[in-house]
């Protein structure tokens, strides 16, 4: 089943069913109004929103109340969220930014996985722009995995976690890379330097991927395109140390999770039988943000070459099934210079 949530002028936006090409949708107000709505119901929405989807597959434009899907209405499909906790399952990234700047890795790392509690009350929809008031705070995209809970009890074994991903989608977790060494340094982690993200026009339950999803992970590439060519395709099934239903338990160890917990993969990232990965130039599968680039510049050259985004700088982040179909539809998103409201200059207009 595939979900999305158009913009309506409301906070939380309207949950509409979505064909399985991404080329129809139906509104499903008598069913839930709001994604979170059918996420704290799911028992009850769920087998109704499924039957809703295979009339929408199999009637398409014939169906009563069906519309063209414009992935440029779209919210993110969770547009706020009760929790957003992304994690870094992907070691070999933690492993770069280290050895960048010379640093040893605990070998904990392997064992307990990083996470950070992220800003969910304003996410961006997956074709927003990016406002930033400047460059120079070092403005990145990372190209994620995510996953939607149900309720998780505290103290829930990853065994039994796995049972409560209700649903997955794509994530850019726009960071600020010139403003993450301040906030670390103070040991309070990231806030400032990891501002709003954004998730794929699409969310989708793990059946659609069919073999492609063995419970714990998706294992497809993860398409990034930055700047119109084409930069990353790594595996999102490959060199994934601690998989879905682990962060699950991880994020539940002292706390129950609600419906609607969104939790994050970390940026996808595969070595590709090297120390550092390679390039889609030079015969690798690349990268999920810019930041590897400059670490493995650093490693290689002794300092960054690579600039991360300036305003006008656009990057999409898509992953296709093994036909080629669009699973989740497009992030496609521009960083362009915040103005405040009522803050404009002739050059702004």
């Amino acid at each position: 089943m595939k979900l999305a949530t158009l913009k309506n002028h409301t906070r939380d936006g309207m949950l509409v069913v979505v064909s399985r090409d991404l080329n129809h949708c139906v509104a499903v107000c008598e069913v839930a109004a709001t994604l979170q709505q059918a996420l704290d119901n799911w028992s009850q929405c769920q087998p109704l929103l499924e039957a809703v989807y295979v009339e929408l597959n199999a009637l398409l434009g014939d169906m009563p109340g069906v519309m063209p899907f414009d992935q440029t209405r779209c919210e993110s499909p969770l547009p706020r969220a009760y929790q957003w906790a992304d994690g870094s399952a992907y070691v070999n990234h933690v492993e770069l930014v280290r050895k960048a700047r010379g640093a040893e890795m605990p070998p904990s790392f392997w064992s307990d996985p990083l996470m950070y509690q992220g800003g969910s009350d304003a996410f961006l929809g997956p074709r927003d722009e990016i406002r930033m008031v400047s460059e120079e705070w070092g403005i990145d995209f990372e190209g994620e995995v995510a996953i939607i809970t149900g309720d998780v009890a505290m103290g829930t074994p990853p065994q039994q976690a796995a049972d409560s991903i209700r649903l997955l989608m794509l994530v850019n977790d726009v960071s600020l890379r010139g403003l993450i060494p301040a906030e670390l340094g103070k040991g309070f982690g990231f806030f400032q330097s990891k501002p709003s993200s954004a998730f794929s026009p699409v969310a989708i339950t793990p059946d659609e991927l069919g073999p492609d999803w063995d419970g714990g992970k998706v294992t497809l590439p993860l398409l990034t395109q930055y700047n119109n060519e084409a930069f990353g395709c790594p595996n999102a099934g490959v060199d994934m140390t601690f998989e879905f239903p682990q962060l699950i338990a991880h994020a539940a160890k002292t706390r129950p999770l609600s419906a609607g917990t969104i939790i994050g993969s970390g940026t996808v990232s595969n070595k590709q039988g090297t120390d550092y990965g390679t390039a889609i130039a030079e015969g690798g599968v690349g990268y999920s943000c810019i930041a590897e680039v400059r670490m493995i510049e650093t490693i290689r050259d002794g300092e960054p070459s690579t600039s991360f985004m300036r305003f006008g700088d656009k990057v999409t982040i898509r992953m296709e099934s093994r036909n080629g179909d669009d699973l989740f539809g497009t992030i496609e998103q521009r960083v362009v210079r915040y103005v405040p409201e009522g803050d404009y200059t002739e050059g702004d207009l």
